[in-house]
């Protein structure tokens, strides 16, 4: 029994945020709470983040995201939509969420209803190369 225990830790997979360059700029994580992805589109100059809860997202007339940490920030917006468990918001900038994940321990997404939370735990490095994603083209 005692060599089962690891052998299902090697099974289930690694929450880790991971880093991929092609098509578009993407920075994606997937916990049992939420699935986020962050996307950044050079042809539009456009950011976005979504994520996609398995309680989905009710109606609401704002989102938020917290940052709890070191650099602990909250960034509110009413320019949000939700197309089933899934809600995205898109900007021109993204500094503050970049920083956001990249210095803090978790992010807390939230409407008036509804929150998850999910680990920052190993995502500066992939923020990182995001960032160097984003500024590739405009150098």
């Amino acid at each position: 029994m005692r060599y089962l225990i690891p052998l299902l830790f090697l099974a289930s997979p690694a929450a880790a945020w991971e880093f991929t360059p092609t098509p578009i700029c993407t920075l994606t994580h997937t916990e049992a709470s939420a699935d986020v992805a962050v996307t950044y589109d050079h042809a539009t100059g456009l950011y976005a983040i979504a994520v996609t809860s398995p309680s989905g997202w009710p109606a609401s007339p704002a989102f938020s995201i917290r940052f709890d940490g070191p650099r602990s920030n909250i960034i509110s917006t009413e320019r949000h939509q939700t197309d089933g468990p899934t809600l995205t918001v898109s900007d021109a900038g993204f500094g503050n969420v970049l920083d956001g994940l990249e210095f803090n321990s978790t992010a807390t997404a939230f409407t008036q209803t509804s929150a998850v939370t999910v680990s920052l735990d190993g995502a500066a490095e992939p923020v990182q190369q995001f960032r160097a994603c984003t500024q590739a083209l405009a150098a």
